[in-house]
């Protein structure tokens, strides 16, 4: 694919080459001013009343028939999935002026402009931002203190990336310390992807130049946390430990697995970012269509599973395809 000027590229595991997301970079930040946000939510209504109007079914074939010229729709329709691969959503937040090849068909580029691709886009950006606004403080009242980040159900994990490349542009000597990667998720196709990413932020000249980063991935399944757990002990006692789970845990886990791993990541976490499901109405509508386990709790659905297991929401983000939070333990 062509290179841009001030983008870093690397490949996946079948040598797709591929953008890596830069949220510091204008190419890739959404626009999240009130107006801006307004506006975008409106259009997603508009969008999303358009297409509520004939019956599931028919929706359901549309979608079909244009996964025939769309590799993104294609990802959306596979009968069977139950949740949307790493790998696909991470194709979806480049935005449609940085698709790779193969992606660039007339329909790729809609999808990847609709206001629901967006809204995807917003929520790494503010989970990345939630990451990153949380631990800076921490990190600057403990300068030794190693790093880590647990990113559950997070593929390329580019919440845990971006919020390194917010921290780098606003205090670069807050990094220099030993900082670990760690992502829990049975997909190995995202991660790989990661920690190629990892090595060519780190490479010179790159935005993550001279950092000291590990990257590791552990086979997980989130009904069973006993991986989680080991993982936790390993770590040492003074380390700085944020956790995430931006289009995952939150949004396709059972209630009981919920609070499971939160229960867990009590042992030593700092905090916790993730998001939940819009709850409204036209989100509801829209899940209809889809073949993918999504559980529509919203922030207020969700509240009764963080004091369950021992949390505050402390910040939240309320946009109608999901909502975004940060968590922090009693």
């Amino acid at each position: 694919m062509l290179h841009r000027p001030g983008i870093v590229y690397t490949t996946t595991p079948e040598g797709l080459e591929l953008p890596v997301i830069d949220l510091t970079n204008p190419s890739f930040a959404i626009a999240d001013d009130p107006v801006s946000r307004a506006a975008l939510t409106e259009q997603y209504k508009l969008t999303e009343d358009k297409n509520a109007r004939g019956p599931v079914f028919l929706r359901r074939i549309f979608i079909k028939l244009g996964a025939r010229q769309s590799q993104l729709l294609r990802a959306l329709s596979q009968p069977g999935g139950s949740f949307l691969g790493g790998l696909t959503t991470y194709i979806m937040k480049l935005g449609p002026d940085n698709l790779p090849d193969g992606f660039t068909s007339s329909l790729d580029l809609r999808v990847a402009g609709s206001p629901h691709a967006r809204f995807v886009r917003l929520r790494l950006q503010h989970c990345a931002t939630m990451l990153a606004t949380g631990l800076e403080p921490l990190l600057a009242a403990s300068p030794n203190a190693p790093l880590h980040f647990i990113n559950i159900g997070g593929g390329p994990a580019m919440d845990s990336l971006n919020a390194l490349l917010f921290l780098s542009r606003r205090n670069a000597t807050l990094l220099n310390r030993p900082i670990a990667i760690h992502v829990c998720d049975l997909d190995t196709n995202g991660p790989s992807f990661g920690a190629s990413a990892v090595r060519a932020l780190q490479a010179p000249g790159a935005p993550l130049e001279k950092l000291e980063i590990t990257f590791d991935q552990r086979a997980y399944d989130w009904n069973n946390i006993s991986v989680l757990e080991d993982l936790l002990t390993s770590i040492e006692s003074n380390a700085i430990v944020g956790a995430s789970s931006e289009g995952a845990l939150f949004e396709y886990g059972s209630d009981e697995a919920i609070v499971a791993n939160l229960r867990a990541l009590r042992s030593g976490v700092k905090l916790v970012v993730g998001s939940v499901t819009s709850n409204l109405p036209i989100r509801r509508e829209q899940i209809k269509t889809m073949r993918f386990d999504l559980h529509p709790r919203g922030v207020e659905g969700f509240r009764p599973l963080t004091q369950q297991a021992g949390y505050t929401i402390e910040c939240a983000e309320v946009t109608p395809l999901s909502d975004h939070l940060l968590l922090r333990p009693n």
